[in-house]
């Protein structure tokens, strides 16, 4: 996974969070979905907005365990690396 493809995917999740309400200065690799106040219908946006923009597939299963957002970045860069 090359670095350019790593920023890309902080980027999407960055500015997905943002759209949802959430702080700039409050979204850090090891912020939690709620110090961010990011809820489950969120997050369920979130993995739409992942799949279509980086192809990768998130469940809900997958989102239950992930619980920073660090966390969900490296799931998906390691996600896309394996496509």
């Amino acid at each position: 996974m090359s670095t350019t493809q790593t920023t890309d995917i902080e980027t999407t999740v960055h500015e997905t969070l943002e759209s949802f309400g959430a702080k700039a200065d409050a979204i850090t690799r090891d912020a939690t979905w709620e110090q961010i106040d990011v809820d489950s219908l969120d997050l369920a946006e979130l993995a739409q907005v992942v799949e279509d923009q980086h192809g990768v597939k998130m469940d809900d299963g997958d989102m239950k365990e992930i619980k920073t957002v660090g966390a969900a970045i490296d799931y998906i860069a390691a996600r896309k690396g394996a496509a």
